[in-house]
């Protein structure tokens, strides 16, 4: 830890799934703060393994094969590889570089991402998903229960035969909120980073009125618009919006007027 760091003193919540929470904790350490991680959703593989199992016996005739994150890659890579190698015709996408990193270090090269911002929209926005390029082409969108239905939606605009394969499923923090409180409590708790507005909708719920006042007066250090929106729509205030990504939040964080 870096006691001289900007964070030094400060204790910094990462909410982010246990398995990606790593290299932000480690970030905040190195600018000096005390990371506490506190995730708040927990991931497991979908209850239904069928959608998954027929989306990788079909994986050839799929044109492009979309991974919405981390947690996708790790929930589906292993079926399709256990099937065979890579279908050298299908082009791999994700929404943003830490899925590509995961596809990476799947062996999965030639992923196309967006370069700025990491969401449905500006995946869209590639050439390769143009209308001209999808139109009577089959899409395999891999992703969690629920979520966004943009992407799909607006790939089916453009033509596309768009197949969602729910490969993992989200729930709360099992185990409570009284780790916060007590940090509250303890006055020892600065900061929030909040990368999911699910996650944020099951804190705001699970908190009572003593930990909903906690959150209102506490920075929740957010890396995109669509977050901030929707904390906005919970009625928190103290939202500050970062770039993207885990840098994007540090950078945040370290540039933060704790003093204020």
């Amino acid at each position: 830890m870096n006691a001289a760091g900007p964070l030094a003193g400060k204790t910094i919540v990462v909410t982010r799934p246990r398995a990606q929470a790593a290299p932000l904790a480690e970030g905040i350490a190195a600018l000096g703060g005390e990371p506490l991680i506190f995730p708040l959703l927990e991931i497991a593989a979908a209850a239904d393994p069928q959608p998954l199992a027929a989306a990788v016996a079909r994986l050839a005739d799929y044109a492009l094969a979309v991974f919405i994150s981390p947690n996708a890659v790790d929930y589906s890579l292993p079926a399709i590889l256990a099937r065979g190698a890579w279908p050298a015709g299908l082009l791999p996408a994700a929404v943003g570089q830490g899925t590509v990193q995961a596809l990476a270090a799947h062996g999965v090269a030639g992923c196309i991402a967006p370069s700025e911002r990491f969401d449905s929209e500006a995946l869209l926005a590639l050439p390769e998903l143009a209308g001209e390029r999808v139109a009577g082409r089959r899409v395999a969108i891999f992703r969690g229960d629920g979520g966004r239905e943009l992407l799909a939606d607006t790939l089916r605009e453009r033509g596309a035969e768009v197949d969602c394969i729910a490969c993992y499923r989200r729930s709360g923090p099992p185990g409570g909120v009284a780790p916060l409180l007590a940090a509250w409590r303890a006055g020892r708790l600065d900061a929030l980073t909040v990368s999911s507005s699910e996650g944020l909708r099951h804190l705001v719920d699970l908190l009572d009125a003593e930990g909903r006042a906690w959150l209102q007066k506490t920075p929740v250090f957010v890396p995109h618009a669509r977050i901030a929106e929707n904390a906005r729509a919970l009625g928190l205030s103290n939202i500050i919006l970062t770039a993207g990504a885990d840098a994007g939040i540090l950078a945040g964080l370290g540039a933060y007027n704790w003093s204020a």
